[in-house]
């Protein structure tokens, strides 16, 4: 193995890890933030009981998802210190936006959410909470936009006496095409996935013998929480629609090597399964639909598609031919095809199974009735957030093995973006003692959720009336676990 096979593996194997905490974090503070609005607003106890109990599965997600992301800024330093230096005017600015105002707003209020439970008036302390929201949509806004560029780099220019992109339009990089569909389709999917977490929660929550007395409240907990994830589900499809023209446009071969199509194709179909080599020697039993990748592509089911081999053609001409930029190197431009294919297609399948298992929980339990049978709404629920999860890992792998082998896509290859002074010995050193420490930390996270998921939500306990303005000032703060 080359420095370059082990940097990827570490960066894949922490980015996916880490990614797993952001959309929960994302999708519950929205959740919380809603319930408590509602129970401000109507005084039923049963939103509070919700909102303290989320809240706390909601610390321990946030807590672990601060601490994983913390290396994910390191590895850049660490194996990537060529990308680093060429990508870092441009890259480095929405990083430290996110960093100095998204993250602040964030943890400052999250802080007085905590705490403050005693010490704010119930609306202020709600609005603690949309304002957390607030902050990690911010967060969310300001790493899109960087990966954005990764995808379609704009707003710079190339400075060949430094060998640096440098960073001349802000608003461009900000508001990148890639950026603007790309923003919504995460936030969606994030509510998505809270919503699954919330549904598979209360469902195990609901037929557990040991909360039977709390039913109806697990009961209105699986119906928010399928509510949020058939909404998100239905907003990913809409935005992953859109997202796809734009990805053709600015990455053909993404599309091509998603589809494994070799040849430029007109009303080019959509194979739902492929059975044989996809080398473009051999495809078969292959179940396709007929014009639905020309449609995904272009918005037509007449669309031109372009195939993956005039692509390579095209690519070796305009980039492999210039060996004096040292940004410029890569002799094939296809990615894995097969990691692009299945990626895309369990992308799409788990997302869509979210969507229909909410759908038909919302359906089972509609009026308050309850479905025949009383593990099977379990079961269904319980599936949910697993496949949501893997559904949002799926997307983020074949958004970046489809880019290869660009890091940053026309203008640095992945090869040349490694540290050249890391040794086979040091990569490998970093990748093992992260892996094993991510581990522990997985082990750690499963064992507080299912700890406190199984103590199930705290009887009510109404919080004191604090008039804005009229409190004690001497009174303690209050921790809210």
């Amino acid at each position: 193995m080359e420095v370059l096979d082990i940097a990827r593996w570490q960066f894949g194997i922490i980015t996916v890890y880490h990614f797993l905490f952001v959309p929960l974090t994302i999708g519950l503070t929205m959740l919380i933030a809603v319930m408590e609005t509602i129970w401000v607003r109507t005084r039923k106890e049963e939103y509070l009981r919700l909102v303290k109990f989320f809240g706390k599965l909601f610390l321990i997600n946030f807590a672990l998802g601060l601490v994983t992301g913390i290396v994910q800024e390191f590895q850049f330093g660490m194996n990537w210190s060529d990308y680093s230096r060429f990508v870092g005017d441009v890259f480095g600015a929405p990083l430290a936006v996110e960093g100095l105002l998204a993250f602040f707003l964030e943890s400052t209020f999250l802080g007085l959410w905590i705490f403050g439970w005693d010490k704010l008036p119930r609306a202020l302390h709600a609005a603690c909470m949309w304002l957390v929201h607030l902050g990690t949509l911010a967060s969310a806004w300001f790493i899109l936009a960087a990966n954005s560029w990764m995808q379609h780099p704009v707003g710079h220019t190339y400075n060949p006496e430094t060998g640096r992109a440098e960073l001349v339009d802000f608003a461009a990089v900000m508001f990148n095409k890639v950026q603007l569909v790309t923003f919504p389709h995460v936030v969606l999917a994030a509510y998505m996935t809270a919503g699954a977490f919330m549904v598979g929660v209360a469902a195990y929550l609901y037929v557990s013998k040991r909360h039977q007395h709390d039913r109806a409240l697990y009961h209105k907990a699986i119906r928010i929480g399928a509510v949020a994830a058939l909404v998100g589900g239905l907003g990913v499809a809409v935005s992953g629609d859109i997202q796809g023209k734009i990805m053709t446009e600015v990455q053909p071969m993404k599309m091509a090597a998603a589809e494994g199509l070799y040849e430029t194709t007109t009303t080019a179909p959509f194979s739902v399964l492929t059975i044989g080599r996809l080398d473009g020697s051999e495809a078969l039993g292959i179940i396709e639909i007929h014009g639905l990748t020309s449609f995904l592509a272009t918005g037509s089911f007449n669309g031109t598609v372009e195939g993956i081999n005039p692509l390579r053609e095209r690519y070796i001409e305009t980039y492999g031919q210039d060996p004096g930029a040292a940004y410029y190197s890569a002799t094939d431009y296809v990615p894995v095809i097969p990691i692009t294919y299945w990626s895309f297609r369990f992308m799409m399948g788990l997302g869509i199974w979210v969507a229909l298992g909410a759908a038909v929980l919302l359906w089972a339990t509609r009026k308050g009735r309850v479905p025949h049978g009383r593990r099977w709404p379990a079961v269904l629920g319980l599936s949910l957030p697993i496949t949501a999860v893997a559904a949002n890992s799926f997307g983020w792998i074949f958004t970046e093995m489809g880019r290869q082998p660009w890091a940053v896509y026309g203008l640095m290859t992945t090869e040349n973006a490694v540290s050249p002074g890391v040794s086979v010995f040091e990569a490998a050193t970093s990748l093992i003692v992260l892996t094993l420490l991510y581990a522990v930390l997985a082990v750690v996270e499963v064992a507080l959720l299912v700890k406190y998921v199984k103590l199930g939500a705290e009887p009510f306990t109404e919080p004191p009336e604090v008039p804005l303005g009229g409190h004690d000032d001497d009174r303690p703060m209050a921790f809210a676990y």
